[in-house]
């Protein structure tokens, strides 16, 4: 408003133009208002469209959902310490929503020496200041909650929250890294996003939208639906489709649950049809198919969800067009492509899945992470993780470790005497390697020299790796901690001017392990998929199913074979799917079988090398001893320390639910995974067990696993078998090594050879000396 002293005063041209831009502003917004009646809704939203475009598709529809500070991706507590710190999480929108309104519940402590008139916490998201929370002393030391109110307008796309604390404990100087500045944020802490639905067009352009969103930190829930009972073909096109949705969800995890012919009443879900006819759904016809055809549409129960489509007219199209999705989705565009032609992709070598480091080269750490990532800024700026999938059967007895040679760069300080870079596995220390000051550098002039041109310092260092204290998913951290050195009461000021680089060209070499691992292990099967991962396409895998499968088992092994998809990052395009009648056509492959109840006649057939059985409520485990006895090495069979089962349990009760392994009857050195229920929906809680979360407090192990609900116990029969190869000299010392009484015999004959050549040796050096 304009004030009406200024419109009465001795200053008429300022009086003019002030009324001028009064005017023009009324003309500028009622013109605005004109322009913004006109706007009309496009019948497809693109996938990124301005927020008045946006609102009219939304027809007051309001989804929410929450995410922990975990889930973003903070690990531990958040520990907030000097006089100015910050850390943060980010998150991202979905594609297909529009953020309503956005809540942070956080849960937080912090120091009782701090002044309330000069602390506080900071709630920032990209950099947009939400929240200043006062920090009162009445509450200091003590847990608590505060919701914080998040405008809408501050969220976008891509998003970063902040958590900024501010503390001072005395008005005089004070020391900035004081012990008593300090706050502490649980990762416990909750966002709440309320979100709008988008209606996206119907473009498979856009694949694997809006199925599943990189953004999209939640876990992924697909549903499938199969048009008529599936057959083996049917089922091998769902896994190519599952394992790749699988492999694009990665830590999310992914579940995907199937029925017959029941379209989902909201959200996505991938739709299966064989067959040469046009398909009747409720509400909805599917025309006949000309080919191998990919189709995305609106879901008729939701006009935000969407339905990927795949059809065929026999068994060879609808895997042809499975295979397009999975492998050549990127280059479709339209609302629907029939598949011409699809080149056959070249045959997969055992353990050349893409997740998983090569064990023919050297492996750059830069192959590994962006290299953005690799580094820092700041005295304590937090690890620089690398993430590591490595084959889960390395034979590491009698190994050094695994040479890792890395390149690093540094700022050097002025003046330093604790500055180190830390290696560590999985928090496990590897090496500390100093970081010295400028007066503390081995290198005279010329490296004063270098110095003048560039900052920061190039240096090397090799060191191993030491596999026993890796896991299938393991992370190779590196920390550089710079000494802060205090100057002095008054002077003491934190200026974030410290440096690290971890060079894209440090290297990994793994060529000289073995694959060698004793079995069974459902340890290394529920973390890796692994025997049946060891070919990325699952091409030595068969999967069983009884002849009266249904939803639920179908569920299930999409679950599964998403999980697989996740160990390897490659589609399942060569899995096998049969029923027990058939096994011996997949004789020669590592078999995977689902059973509910009395419906699986191999679970009988080889029920004396099976450690459980189910028959309606009736449940039998055999259980070993493994844990009351020790093993006596000094026998000279070595089957005395693979003990046979000891006793045997039976019961009844209303539901079991398991996990078996044991090698298969049908080959030496293949395995076999048995996932059975007493019921079908008990398969659900095995596929969930296997995907976890903080809930359980166990993980799947041994040769058998017990499900029950959120509790897992881990059984043991003790049968074990070997599977992989040695190199020669390796497998013989192996082989001595569980054979003591050859050992010792091979250690007196090569004694008494040694000997005896010694004493001809000598005899005939005698015999010279008499000549």
């Amino acid at each position: 408003m304009i004030p009406t002293s200024f419109l009465h005063s001795d200053e008429p041209r300022i009086r003019r133009a002030l009324l001028l831009l009064a005017g023009s502003v009324l003309c500028l917004s009622h013109c605005t208002q004109s322009a913004m009646a006109d706007v009309r809704p496009a019948t497809h939203a693109p996938a990124v469209v301005p927020v008045t475009e946006i609102l009219p598709l939304t027809n007051g529809v309001h989804d929410s959902y929450n995410l922990t500070l975990k889930q973003l991706g903070q690990r531990d507590p958040m520990n907030l310490r000097g006089v100015d710190s910050t850390d943060s999480v980010n998150f991202d929108i979905r594609t297909d929503e529009v953020v309503t309104g956005a809540q942070l519940v956080l849960q937080f402590s912090y120091s009782p020496a701090l002044l309330t008139d000069l602390s506080q916490l900071n709630v920032l998201i990209n950099d947009e200041v939400a929240a200043s929370l006062p920090l009162p002393k009445e509450s200091a030391g003590m847990e608590q909650q505060r919701v914080v109110e998040i405008p809408a307008r501050f969220i976008t796309e891509f998003n970063r929250l902040s958590l900024q604390f501010i503390g001072h404990y005395t008005m005089q100087c004070e020391d900035p890294l004081h012990s008593s500045l300090w706050a502490k944020i649980s990762n416990e802490s909750q966002l709440n996003i309320q979100v709008s639905p988008i209606a996206l067009k119907d473009d498979l352009g856009i694949l694997p939208l809006p199925f599943f969103d990189r953004r999209d930190a939640r876990q992924l829930h697909l549903p499938f639906v199969f048009v008529g009972t599936p057959n083996n073909a049917m089922l091998e096109a769902a896994g190519i489709v599952s394992s790749w949705f699988g492999a694009l969800a990665s830590y999310r995890g992914a579940s995907f649950p199937a029925s017959d012919g029941k379209l989902p009443a909201k959200g996505n879900a991938v739709v299966l049809i064989n067959g040469r006819d046009a398909v009747q759904l409720p509400g909805f016809k599917i025309p006949a198919a000309a080919g191998p055809t990919v189709t995305m549409v609106a879901n008729p129960n939701d006009p935000y969800g969407k339905l990927l489509i795949v059809t065929g007219r026999d068994d060879a199209e609808l895997k042809r067009a499975a295979s397009a999705v999975a492998l050549g989705s990127k280059a479709l565009s339209g609302n629907s492509v029939v598949i011409n032609s699809l080149e056959p992709v070249a045959p997969r070598h055992p353990y050349d899945a893409p997740n998983w480091l090569p064990m023919d080269r050297k492996v750059k750490i830069g192959e590994l992470i962006e290299t953005r990532q690799l580094s820092i800024s700041g005295y304590d700026a937090g690890n620089v993780d690398v993430p590591l999938r490595m084959p889960p059967d390395l034979f590491d007895w009698r190994e050094d470790g695994i040479p890792l040679d890395i390149k690093y760069r540094y700022t050097p300080q002025l003046f330093s005497t604790n500055s180190s870079l830390i290696v560590s596995l999985n928090d496990s220390l590897v090496k500390s390697m100093q970081l010295p000051s400028i007066p503390n550098l081995n290198g005279g002039q010329n490296l004063l020299d270098m110095l003048k041109k560039d900052e920061s310092l190039p240096q090397e260092s090799s060191m191993l790796l030491p596999l026993s204290s890796s896991a299938f998913e393991s992370q190779l951290q590196f920390r550089f901690m710079y000494d802060y050195v205090k100057q002095g009461e008054c002077r003491d000021v934190i200026v974030e001017n410290m440096r690290g680089l971890i060079d894209p060209d440090s290297t990994m070499d793994l060529r000289n392990y073995n694959h060698y691992i004793a079995m069974p292990n459902l340890g290394v099967f529920n973390d890796s998929g692994f025997p049946f991962t060891r070919m990325a396409d699952l091409s030595q895998t068969g999967v069983v199913m009884s002849d009266s499968m249904g939803s639920d088992e179908w569920g299930a092994y999409l679950t599964v074979l998403g999980r697989f998809g996740e160990s390897t990052g490659y589609p399942a395009i060569g899995v096998s799917v049969v029923q027990s009648r058939d096994v011996q056509s997949v004789a020669d492959k590592d078999l995977l079988i689902f059973s509910t109840g009395v419906d699986q006649p191999l679970l009988k057939q080889w029920a004396d090398t099976l450690p459980a059985s189910t028959e309606g409520n009736r449940h039998l485990f055999d259980l070993g001893d493994l844990a009351l006895h020790i093993h006596n090495w000094f026998r000279p069979d070595p089957q005395a320390t693979l003990r046979k089962t000891r006793t045997a349990l039976n019961y009844s009760g209303t539901s079991s639910t398991f996990l078996a392994s044991f090698e298969s009857p049908l080959a030496s050195g293949r395995s076999v995974v048995v996932i059975a229920s007493g019921q079908p929906n008990g398969l659900t809680e095995a596929t969930t067990a296997m995907i976890g979360g903080d809930e359980y407090e166990d993980s799947i192990q041994g040769s058998l696993a017990v499900v029950q609900g959120k509790q897992i116990t881990t059984l043991n029969a003790e049968q074990t078998y070997f599977v992989g190869e040695l190199r020669p000299l390796k497998q013989l010392q192996w082989w001595l090594s569980q054979h003591l009484g050859w050992m010792l015999f091979g250690a007196v004959l090569g004694f008494l050879l040694l000997t005896g050549l010694l004493f001809l040796g000598l005899r005939a050096q005698a015999k010279r000396r008499l000549a």
